[in-house]
């Protein structure tokens, strides 16, 4: 009897992989084989700015369940809560932004109750130049 010559299951373990690649389309669009439509840039996130100069804009208005970026362009860190100091109850969601350091972002929690929400900078809560308002509708 003549022996039959096998060859390793790595070379057939690529085989099928390279098979299953093909037929799944393998071009890196989809499954069709044709390219995905790119899904549209979102509008402009609602966004407060911090500079040397304060916060701008100081007040913006936003729909339900927005949130809110805060971009800390100041020479020094922040620390952004809401109002009132120190117990900061009056919006948790603006919480969620917390302590900023030198060109560090972040956003808020999404805002899903109708009302107005101050804020300030925990470690700075009397300087008015980092106060501001969300009035969510």
């Amino acid at each position: 009897m003549r022996a039959i010559a096998r060859r390793p299951a790595c070379h057939l373990t690529g085989a099928i992989a390279l098979a299953a690649l093909a037929a799944c389309g393998g071009g890196g669009y989809g499954g069709s084989g044709t390219p995905t439509t790119p899904t549209p840039p979102s509008p402009s996130q609602p966004t407060f700015t911090i500079t040397t100069s304060g916060i701008s804009p100081r007040e913006l208005t936003v729909t339900q369940g927005t949130r809110v970026l805060f971009v800390n362009n100041d020479t020094r860190r922040r620390n952004m809560t809401s109002d009132p100091h120190p117990e900061h109850t009056d919006c948790p969601e603006i919480n969620t932004v917390g302590l900023l350091n030198v060109g560090q972002s972040r956003e808020t929690g999404n805002l899903n109750t109708v009302r107005t929400c101050g804020f300030h900078d925990h470690d700075d809560p009397d300087n008015a130049n980092v106060k501001g308002r969300i009035i969510i509708r």
